[in-house]
């Protein structure tokens, strides 16, 4: 595999009060609209804790702190891509009354819990949206001091 076709990734859990936070956005590859975690690729000499923070603040317009990272997922792509995706977790204790994505891309945001995910109309982007949940809900949590800084 060339490695112009692995893509680092990282992906926010946003849990708040038994919900999770949603990005709808349409699918560059096949133009329909997908929900993801918000998530995106990494930025040359960008740390995966930075990466993750700007990604969420560009797609949600929130700006938070993850309290631990629940794994990294695999996939590889139907386009011919592998990509590897660190999963953090956030967990506010309250949010601001109003927040928009700063990113045009985003085309709505959505609380859903993992059941009304599963049935939402509009699909998951791929089976990492469902993995990074699922790595919540069985209670993964992993200590954000397991990774080392950018040196």
């Amino acid at each position: 595999m060339s490695r112009n076709r692995l893509h680092l990734t990282v992906a926010a859990v946003i849990q708040y009060q038994g919900r999770f936070l949603f990005v709808e956005e349409q699918d560059k590859q096949h133009g329909h609209k997908v929900l993801n975690q918000p998530a995106g690729h990494m930025e040359e000499d960008e740390d995966v804790l930075s990466a993750v923070c700007r990604e969420v603040t560009e797609e949600t317009g929130l700006i938070l702190t993850p309290t631990a990272w629940l794994g990294i997922s695999q996939l590889a792509a139907s386009n011919g891509h592998t990509y590897v995706r660190i999963n953090f977790l956030f967990e506010p204790d309250s949010l601001p009354q109003h927040y928009q994505p700063q990113d045009n891309d985003i085309l709505a945001l959505h609380w859903l819990s993992a059941d009304e995910l599963r049935q939402h109309p509009v699909p998951a982007r791929s089976r990492l949206v469902h993995d990074a949940i699922n790595s919540y809900l069985q209670g993964t949590r992993l200590a954000l001091n397991l990774i080392e800084p950018l040196r």
